[in-house]
């Protein structure tokens, strides 16, 4: 953001920004968008179905209002369409899941001077940690975002002359899915942490592709990738390691490639000075307070990455995406 914009309306409307973060949170936890429904409802039937205190509910709810969340007539509130589409449960647009993602980074998000002071996560729990609540907000609000940005994704790579498909890290697989959609003649292996095989197999089953992509559990830092692929995608993996891993990430994905194969690495790529853009670098410092050595990675930094493995023609595919990631290929040489 330029200098020029910074004054102190601007500064004091960042720094309480949270709090209609936190607002929001809530209303997604509490489920308040998805208990309403399409239907109206009165601060005593929505307060009953929370079993939440009636004042502290029509705080809530008239805020919602405010925020353009809710729309309330004759003490009755509804849905706005836009909540409709995003906040409800039942819609196939829902984000919740992310934004419940966004909520269990609140607390490391605080500690963040900690984090600079001592260089070292202060998150108490990991994003597949045991906590099944936090594990789920994690992998399905990474199925949210994909399913946002898959579909534009898939239209700009070309994988029409491709088989077999690496999704590795893939979580849920969304990436997997739509490539598959894409192109009929492909199909997909995601290899992933066994903790994450029962939320991909339940997404392949709703997409019906248990045909075409199959689910391999392990650990991809520590065990090597079976089988070979003439595809490797690798989307918002690198910034979760530190340097000397991702180096050893990408080779173990070149290896797992035929002649010529390609790999497409998707993630929030810095510029080569390191200082944008904006969410890139914020994202950076996301991985500080929650990962013992991940951060964002600069383009020339991938690219020498790259390089080191094994890969020619290296190319950035340029995408109009509305989250600041973006796209690095290259061919086995």
């Amino acid at each position: 953001m330029p200098t020029n914009l910074w004054n102190p309306e601007q500064l004091l409307k960042t720094s309480g920004s949270y709090w209609m973060g936190c607002t929001l949170h809530a209303s997604v936890k509490l489920e308040i968008y998805s208990l309403i429904g399409e239907t109206e409802k009165t601060v005593s039937q929505i307060s009953t179905l929370i079993n939440a205190d009636t004042d502290a509910t029509t705080r809530l709810l008239d805020a919602l209002v405010a925020m353009g969340l809710l729309t309330k007539k004759k003490n009755r509130y509804a849905n706005t369409p836009e909540s409709a589409i995003f906040l409800q449960k039942s819609s196939p647009k829902y984000i919740g899941y992310m934004i419940m993602h966004h909520h269990h980074l609140i607390e490391g998000w605080s500690k963040l001077d900690q984090a600079v002071t001592t260089g070292k996560s202060v998150r108490k729990s990991a994003s597949h940690a045991d906590d099944e609540i936090i594990r789920e907000s994690f992998l399905m609000g990474m199925f949210n975002n994909a399913m946002n940005l898959a579909p534009l994704i898939v239209k700009q790579v070309d994988l029409s002359h491709k088989k077999h498909l690496l999704d590795l890290g893939g979580g849920p697989g969304t990436y997997g899915i739509h490539f598959c959609m894409r192109n009929q003649n492909l199909k997909a292996t995601i290899y992933d942490l066994p903790t994450t095989q029962p939320f991909a197999e339940k997404i392949i089953e709703r997409f019906e592709m248990k045909d075409r992509i199959i689910f391999i559990g392990g650990n991809f830092i520590k065990n090597d990738i079976p089988d070979s692929y003439d595809v490797v995608w690798l989307s918002h993996i690198l910034h979760g390691e530190g340097p000397t891993d991702c180096e050893k990430l990408i080779a173990k994905a070149v290896s797992s490639l035929v002649s010529g194969g390609l790999i497409l690495i998707h993630d929030f790529i810095l510029n080569d000075t390191m200082d944008g853009p904006v969410f890139p670098a914020l994202f950076s410092l996301n991985m500080l307070i929650g990962t013992e050595k991940g951060r964002a990675y600069s383009d020339k930094e991938i690219r020498n990455m790259m390089v080191k493995a094994g890969v020619g023609n290296i190319r950035r595919i340029k995408i109009d995406i509305p989250n600041d990631s973006s796209i690095i290929a290259g061919d086995k040489m």
